[in-house]
């Protein structure tokens, strides 16, 4: 195992802590000149270039304009963490949202610990780091981990340790990228919290899936009301043996179910007999979702 993924390895204390200073000095610099061990370089903002891996997209505008203010009186506390990529040309690892701040703060130099890193260990870097940033919402850190995965080409043991989180944590949160988009948006926006999709994970029909988070939504429910809602609508045991013992339905009654399911919102049980006959049950969840279906059926 290298030296850098021995290093990738301790997490994120690590690999922020366990600086490689062992840069050659810029031409015309003596080694007496070069910057002692254990401290940062003072770098001009010019020459230091975005990380093409940065995994997060949004910013707070207001936040950032907070901590601009802030830089411009007390300047950049926490050093970022660049990789030399030529001559006097560095590229970001972590600290983009103070990278983007001192911009805003209009100062010409930024104090950053300098790595050695090729893009893999860079994308690792900056997506392990990024994963523990305290502001990102469920849904960020479950594509996060998604992406050391598929990228980083890691099982989900060695993602648990290489983010400090047992592997039943991280698989929860992976859990989540099966949620309807709906419902991924509302955990993003922080409508509902990672307890209430757990308990929605549960449900396997998408359609009610949307209809539980609705009505959770809509009624303001704990997460205790919304896991009795889902035991309430679980297809108990015994139905899903007689369903699995069941010829599956031909392709085109299955698409006509899901047409049904998809223009009443909710589940639809289309069973086909010998001689054409067949049987159509739909499920509702309360008076009102009654109300709903038939005003639909009426079109109304």
């Amino acid at each position: 195992m290298s030296k850098g993924k021995e290093a990738l390895g301790k997490g994120i204390r690590a690999l922020l802590d366990d600086i490689d200073l062992s840069l050659q000095a810029p031409k015309g610099q003596t080694e007496k000149s070069a910057i002692p061990q254990g401290q940062s370089f003072v770098l001009p903002l010019e020459g230091i270039e975005v990380n093409p891996f940065q995994p997060r997209v949004d910013f707070d505008q207001q936040k950032l304009t907070e901590l601009a203010d802030s830089i411009r009186i007390h300047g950049v506390i926490q050093p970022i963490t660049v990789r030399k990529i030529s001559g006097n040309k560095y590229q970001l690892i972590a600290g983009e949202r103070r990278l983007k701040a001192s911009h805003m703060a209009g100062i010409k130099e930024i104090p950053a610990f300098v790595r050695i890193a090729n893009d893999q260990e860079m994308l690792e870097m900056a997506l392990i780091e990024n994963t523990h940033r305290e502001d990102l919402n469920s849904i960020e850190v479950a594509i996060n981990y998604k992406r050391l995965i598929d990228e980083c080409d890691l099982k989900q043991e060695e993602l648990a340790e290489r983010v400090g989180k047992d592997r039943t944590t991280v698989t929860n949160y992976l859990r989540l990228l099966k949620l309807p988009p709906d419902i991924q948006v509302a955990i993003k926006n922080k409508s509902i919290s990672m307890a209430h999709a757990r308990a929605l994970i549960t449900i396997e029909n998408p359609l009610v899936q949307l209809h539980i988070f609705k009505e959770a939504v809509k009624s303001g429910m704990s997460v205790r009301q919304v896991e009795q809602m889902v035991r309430e609508n679980a297809v108990p045991n015994k139905k899903k043996t007689a369903a699995a013992k069941e010829p599956a339905l031909p392709y085109e009654y299955k698409r006509i179910q899901e047409k049904l399911q998809s223009h009443l919102g909710t589940r639809v049980n289309l069973k086909r007999l010998r001689g054409g006959k067949g049987e159509i049950s739909i499920s509702y969840f309360s008076d009102e979702d009654l109300e709903r279906i038939t005003e639909i059926i009426e079109g109304r």
